[in-house]
């Protein structure tokens, strides 16, 4: 499955009326932070509680918490006329040339 793909078959589930609304899109914005905010949630605890020892059902829940960034990713992308596929692709050319700068860590985008 490609991105746009993904993207697709993700905006069959979305309910907004209007996903160019500014409530809508903030609504997606905050369903980003608030889908990572748990993923680091459940990531807490197998650190915390459980010695960094990650089970089956560790990864089954992160599995889950994930795909929610992602759809949150995919609807906001299409609210802003964007493509997952070109999302992905702008991060990985600006990734490759912070590499060839030798900046991959910390603010490289910075000239």
């Amino acid at each position: 499955m490609t991105f746009d793909e993904y993207q697709a078959q993700a905006l069959t589930t979305a309910q907004e009326a209007d996903p160019k609304a500014l409530m809508s899109r903030t609504i997606y914005a905050m369903g980003v932070a608030g889908e990572a905010g748990e993923v680091v949630e459940k990531w807490k605890k197998i650190v915390a509680y459980h010695e960094g020892k990650v089970t089956e059902d560790d990864i089954n829940d992160l599995a889950k918490e994930l795909g929610d960034v992602v759809w949150y990713i995919a609807v906001m992308a299409h609210s802003l006329g964007l493509s997952l596929d070109d999302v992905m692709q702008r991060n990985v050319t600006k990734l490759k040339d912070r590499q060839k700068r030798n900046v991959i860590k910390g603010a490289g985008d910075n000239r």
